[in-house]
C-alpha cells in the first residue's frame, strides 16, 4: 500500500501512519437551534471525535428566487425560502459555536456553499475547509477556497474519475485530503464502494484518503477504516426520527460514541505487521508447547 502525504489540521497530522481524524457531520441537523447544535457539540466531544462540521449557505445566491418562493410546509413557514432561511445560522451563532467548541477542545469547520460563505467562515479562523459533493464541479467556487491557503477536504458524492481528476487538478494536490463518497441519504450498502478508496489511494498517493458516509449502521465505516481511510466523517442526530432531511443518514449519540471507540480499536489491535512472538505468549508458550523446533543453518 501507497505511504500517502499527510495533512496538518490545526496540531494533528492527518494521513497514513496517524490515527484518522473522526469528524462529526453536524450540517443542518441542528434544525435552527443554537441549543441543538451545542448538544450534538456535547456528543462529539463525548465521543472524542476530532471535530464537527457545519453547512454555511448565502440563501440568496445559492438559490433562485423562484426555488426560494416554492410551496413548501416546514416548521418555520409555508416555503422553501422560509425552511433555508430558518436553517441558517448567522454571525452570533457561529461566533457562539467558535467559543463553545473551543471551550470544550474540538475543531469545528463547515461547508460552504458560495465564495461569501467561505470568505464569512474565514473570520473564525478555521482549521480547514470542506467541499461539498455537490459543490465540487464548481471551479469558482474551489479557487475561491484555495485563496485562503487552508486544508481542503474534498467529498466525491455523485462523481466519477474524470470529475475527481478535474476537481484536483483545479485545487492542486498540495494540503488535500479526499474523501470517498455516496451522495444519497441513507445509501444503500451495495452502492458504498468502499473499493474506490483504494482506487483513490492508488490514483493520488500523496493526497490523504478518507471516507464519508451515509450508510445505516456502523460497519461498513469501520471497514472503511481498516482500506486505509485517514478521516471518517459520519452525520450526528439527536434522534434518527426528528424533522430534516439528514436525520435518517445520521448517528445517534450511542452510535458515535459506538464509532469512535471501535476505530482506536481497531487502529490498536492493527499493529505494525511484524510477526513476532510477544512477552505475554512465553509463559503460554513454555505450558503448552511440547517441541521446539530446531533451527538448521539452512533456515
Amino acid at each position: 500500500m501507497h505511504c500517502n502525504k499527510s495533512v496538518k489540521i490545526v496540531n494533528k497530522m492527518v494521513g497514513d501512519g496517524h490515527p484518522a481524524y473522526i469528524v462529526a457531520e453536524i450540517g443542518i441537523n441542528h434544525n435552527g437551534s443554537l441549543d441543538i447544535a451545542k448538544k450534538l457539540i456535547d456528543a462529539a466531544v463525548l465521543s472524542c471525535c476530532d471535530a464537527v462540521k457545519f453547512q454555511k449557505r448565502t440563501v440568496d445566491v445559492v438559490y433562485t428566487k423562484e426555488e426560494l418562493a416554492r410551496p413548501r410546509e416546514n416548521p418555520f413557514g409555508s416555503t422553501n425560502g422560509d425552511l433555508k432561511r430558518g436553517l441558517e445560522f448567522g454571525y452570533n451563532e457561529y461566533a457562539e459555536i467558535n467559543r463553545y467548541c473551543k471551550e470544550k477542545g474540538i475543531d469545528w469547520f463547515a461547508s460552504c456553499w458560495d465564495n461569501t460563505s467561505v470568505d464569512f467562515i474565514e473570520q473564525f479562523n478555521p482549521p480547514c475547509y470542506k467541499i461539498a459533493s455537490a459543490l465540487m464541479t464548481d471551479g469558482n467556487l474551489l479557487k475561491h477556497h484555495r485563496k485562503y491557503g487552508r486544508p481542503i477536504i474534498l467529498s466525491t458524492g455523485m462523481a466519477d474519475m474524470q470529475l475527481i481528476n478535474h476537481a484536483v487538478e483545479v485545487l492542486g494536490e498540495e494540503n488535500l485530503i479526499i474523501l470517498h463518497c455516496t451522495s444519497t441519504y441513507p445509501s444503500m450498502i451495495e452502492e458504498l464502494n468502499l473499493k474506490g478508496i483504494l482506487t483513490l489511494k492508488e490514483k493520488y498517493p500523496d493526497v490523504p484518503i478518507g471516507y464519508s458516509g451515509h450508510e445505516v449502521g456502523l460497519p461498513t465505516s469501520l471497514a472503511a477504516l481498516v482500506l486505509g481511510s485517514c478521516v471518517v466523517e459520519r452525520h450526528v442526530t439527536l434522534g434518527r426520527s426528528m424533522w430534516g432531511s439528514d436525520q435518517a443518514a445520521s448517528l445517534e449519540p450511542p452510535g458515535l460514541m459506538r464509532l469512535t471507540r471501535d476505530i482506536r480499536a481497531i487502529e490498536s489491535a492493527m499493529g505494525d505487521g511484524i510477526i513476532k512472538i510477544y512477552d505475554s505468549e512465553e509463559p503460554i508458550m513454555n505450558k503448552l508447547r511440547r517441541v521446539s523446533w530446531q533451527y538448521s543453518d539452512a533456515e
